[in-house]
C-alpha cells in the first residue's frame, strides 16, 4: 500500500463552517473555567481534581456530595484558578466563582501567593437549595498564586455542582476551531474526537473540528468515528491528504480556518493524547480575554505516569540546538498530587500536543515552515515571539501525552531533529558555526563510540540536507523520509528485536552490567578521546553486556566490544557490535560535513532567512496541498 493518499481524495465542504466560524454575541458573564471533581478517564487520578480532606465524599465529573462533617479541597492541578496568569496576560480584573448547592455547609474562597502561602478571601454559609457566588480581585498575583474553593458539610450533607468561574465578558466571543493531525493512529484519533464530542459545554464553544488524516488506515473506517460524526454534524470537517508530517497536517487546519476568519482561535491537538476537554475550554476562554493576541498552550502530563507533569514551561537553547529546556521557576516530572506550581512561569513556546494560535498571529508572521516533523512548533513559537506574540502555557490546563523518556532516540526522527534545529537556529540566533560544529562533532562521535553507526549517519544526513538550503523543504519532506529509512536499514544495530529472540545471542551469555559514575563535564572530551583510542585498538571488555535503557550512556556502552541494549520504549533490544570500518567511515564523513558547515553555514543561514516569506506563504502551502 502506498505511504500517501491523494491530497484531493476528500476535499472539505466548508460551506457550513463559513456560517459557523464567525464572532459570537457575548453573554454578561463569561465562563473561563468549570469546576471538575473527577477526571475524564479511569486512567487518571481524581485527586488531580479535588482532594478529599475528611469524611465520606462521593464525586462525579461536575458535582460532589459530602456527608455531614466531610471536607473537600480543590487546591489541585485542575481545581485551581490560575489567577497569576490572568493578571499577567489578560484584561480581567475580578473573577467570580458561582455554584449550585443542596444541603448545609460552608464554602470558602482561598488564595495563594508565589511562595505557596495561603489565605482566605471570603466565605459563604449555605443551606437548602440555591446558587451562591464568591468573588476576588485579580490584582495581587503577578509573580504567582492561585484561587480555589474549599467545601465543608457542616450542618448537613452537602452537594455542590455546576461550579463556574466567570469574568466580565469581552465585546464579542471569538470563533474557535480545533485542528487534529493524524497518521495511522485511527483508534487514538477517534477516541480523542469522542472526548470532545462527549462534552456538551465545550462543544457549545467550538465552531468547527478539523481532522487532517494523512494515513493509509483512515480514521473514517472506525465505527466510533461514525458515532462522533453523528454528534458533531457539520461542525466536523474531515480531510485526507498526502503525508506531510505533523507540520503539514497542523498547517492544513490553520490554512483552512484562516481562509474563513482572520480573528479565530485555532486549537491544535495531537491525535494520540488522552484529552481533557476542560483544558480545551480553558485555553479557548483565556484567549478570548488576553490583552493582545497570545498563543495559549496546555501543559503535558505523562500518559504512563498520569499524575506527573512533564514541565511547567519550555524554551529552546539554540546555541546548543536543544529544545525542551525548562523555563525559569518550572517544576519538572513532578507528582501533581503532591507538588504545586506556585510561581508564574513564562514559556518560550508551547508544543502542539495542545496549543491555541490566534489567527492574527498567522496573518502577521505566516504559516509554519514545511519541516515535516519536529521543531515546526518550536520555530513557529520563537518566530511569533520575535514578532511580538508571546506564549502563555496554562498551569491548570493539561493533556496526557506519551512520556518522552519512553521514546528511543535511535530513530529516523533524529534526522528531522538535527536538520530542523539547524534551520531554526539559523533563523533565530547568531548561528555560531564554529561552536555548533564542535558540539555536533562531539555528539556524533559519542554515537560512534556507542556503536550507533546508523544514528551517526542519520544525524550527518540532517546536517548535509541543511546545507542544501531552502530547496530541501520544497516537497514538504515526502522524499527524504524514504531515504532516511533506507540509510538506516544498512546498519543492523538500528533494528529492534524481541528480548526473547535476539539474533546470534544466547540469553545465558548476557551479563547485566550497570553504569558507573558519569564523567565530570570538564573531563568529557578526555574520556571520549580515551574511548576512541581503546575502540580502535580493541582494548575493550569482551563479555556480552546487557545494558538497561537508563544505563545506556555513551561512556558506559563504549567500554564493550558488543552489547545488547534495552530500547527506551521497553519493547525490545538493539544489538550493538563494534565495527572498526564503520567507525572510520563515520569519522571521515563527520570531518567532511563539519568542514562544510563551518565554511558554508553563514551563506546557508542567509538563504534560509531570505526564503522564510515564501516557505510560510499560503501559496506555497496551497501548492503542497495540490490546490
Amino acid at each position: 500500500m502506498s505511504d500517501f493518499v491523494d491530497a484531493k481524495t476528500e476535499a472539505p465542504d466548508l460551506a457550513a463552517i463559513r456560517d459557523r466560524l464567525v464572532e459570537h454575541t457575548a453573554p454578561a458573564r463569561f465562563v473561563v473555567q468549570r469546576g471538575t471533581f473527577a477526571g475524564p478517564s479511569p486512567r487518571v487520578s481524581d485527586d488531580l481534581y479535588a482532594s478529599i480532606e475528611t469524611g465520606d465524599v462521593h464525586r462525579r465529573r461536575f458535582d460532589v456530595t459530602l456527608a455531614q462533617g466531610a471536607t473537600v479541597n480543590t487546591d489541585t492541578y485542575f481545581g485551581r484558578f490560575a489567577a497569576s496568569y490572568f493578571q499577567r496576560w489578560t484584561t480581567v480584573e475580578t473573577v467570580e466563582v458561582a455554584f449550585d448547592h443542596d444541603g448545609g455547609g460552608e464554602v470558602r474562597l482561598r488564595a495563594s501567593d508565589s511562595g505557596g502561602n495561603e489565605r482566605t478571601v471570603s466565605t459563604v454559609r449555605v443551606s437548602g437549595s440555591g446558587r451562591q457566588s464568591l468573588a476576588s480581585t485579580v490584582d495581587t498575583f503577578l509573580d504567582g498564586g492561585f484561587l480555589w474553593i474549599e467545601i465543608a458539610a457542616v450542618d448537613d450533607s452537602l452537594t455542590v455542582s455546576n461550579v463556574e468561574w466567570t469574568v466580565v465578558a469581552p465585546a464579542v466571543i471569538r470563533p474557535a476551531a480545533v485542528a487534529i493531525c493524524t497518521f495511522n493512529r485511527a483508534d487514538d484519533c477517534a477516541e480523542t474526537l469522542s472526548a470532545l464530542a462527549g462534552d456538551e459545554g465545550l462543544l457549545a464553544g467550538l465552531d468547527a473540528i478539523f481532522v487532517v488524516d494523512q494515513g493509509t488506515d483512515p480514521v473514517s473506517s472506525r465505527s466510533l468515528f461514525a458515532d462522533v460524526r453523528e454528534i458533531l454534524g457539520d461542525k466536523l470537517v474531515y480531510i485526507r491528504q498526502s503525508n506531510l508530517g505533523g507540520a503539514g497536517g497542523f498547517t492544513r487546519g490553520m490554512f483552512e480556518v484562516t481562509a474563513i476568519n482572520e480573528h479565530a482561535n485555532v486549537i491544535l491537538m495531537d491525535d494520540d493524547i488522552l484529552c481533557e476537554p476542560e483544558s480545551i475550554l480553558r485555553m479557548n476562554a483565556f484567549a478570548n480575554v488576553t490583552a493582545e493576541p497570545t498563543l495559549v498552550g496546555a501543559q503535558m502530563l505523562y500518559l504512563m505516569n498520569p499524575q506527573n507533569l512533564h514541565v511547567s514551561g519550555e524554551e529552546a537553547d539554540l546555541s546548543k540546538l536543544k529544545a525542551g529546556r525548562w523555563s525559569a521557576n518550572s517544576i519538572h516530572d513532578a507528582d501533581l498530587t503532591k507538588k504545586r506550581q506556585n510561581r508564574r512561569v513564562d514559556a518560550g513556546y508551547n508544543a502542539w500536543w495542545s496549543c491555541l494560535i490566534p489567527a492574527e498571529v498567522i496573518s502577521a508572521i505566516g504559516l509554519p515552515l514545511p519541516m515535516f516533523f519536529q521543531w515546526d512548533d518550536i520555530e513557529f513559537g520563537i518566530r511569533a515571539r520575535a514578532n511580538g506574540f508571546a506564549t502563555a502555557t496554562l498551569p491548570n490546563a493539561g493533556v496526557w501525552h506519551a512520556d518522552f523518556h519512553w521514546k528511543d532516540r535511535d530513530d529516523w526522527s533524529r534526522y528531522f531533529s538535527v536538520r530542523n534545529s539547524l534551520i531554526t537556529a539559523a533563523l533565530h540566533s547568531d548561528f555560531d558555526v564554529k561552536s555548533l560544529s564542535i558540539m555536533l562533532g562531539r555528539e556524533i562521535t559519542q554515537f560512534a563510540v556507542s556503536m550507533q553507526y546508523g544514528l551517526a549517519h542519520t544525524a550527518l544526513k540532517g546536517i548535509e540536507d541543511f546545507l542544501s538550503g531552502p530547496s530541501i523543504l520544497e516537497d514538504g519532506g515526502r522524499a527524504v523520509l524514504g531515504e532516511i529509512r533506507e540509510l538506516r536499514s544498512r546498519h543492523p544495530e538500528t533494528v529492534k528485536h524481541p528480548a526473547s529472540a535476539i539474533p546470534d545471542v544466547r540469553s545465558s551469555d548476557l551479563l547485566t552490567i550497570p553504569a558507573g559514575f558519569a564523567p565530570k563535564n570538564k573531563l568529557i572530551d578526555l574520556v571520549l578521546a580515551k574511548r576512541i583510542k581503546n575502540q580502535f585498538q580493541g582494548r575493550l571488555r569482551r563479555e556480552l553486556a546487557f545494558i538497561s535503557a537508563s544505563d545506556a550512556h555513551w561512556w558506559h556502552v563504549s567500554l564493550f566490544d558488543s552489547a545488547v541494549v534495552a530500547d527506551a520504549s521497553q519493547s525490545g533490544v538493539r544489538v550493538r557490535r563494534r565495527d572498526k570500518l564503520a567507525a572510520r567511515e563515520v569519522a571521515n564523513r563527520t570531518a567532511t560535513v563539519l568542514r562544510r558547515l563551518r565554511a558554508e553555514g553563514p551563506d546557508v543561514q542567509a538563504r534560509f532567512r531570505a526564503a522564510v516569506p515564501e516557505l510560510t506563504s499560503r501559496e506555497n502551502w496551497a501548492r503542497l496541498y495540490g490546490q
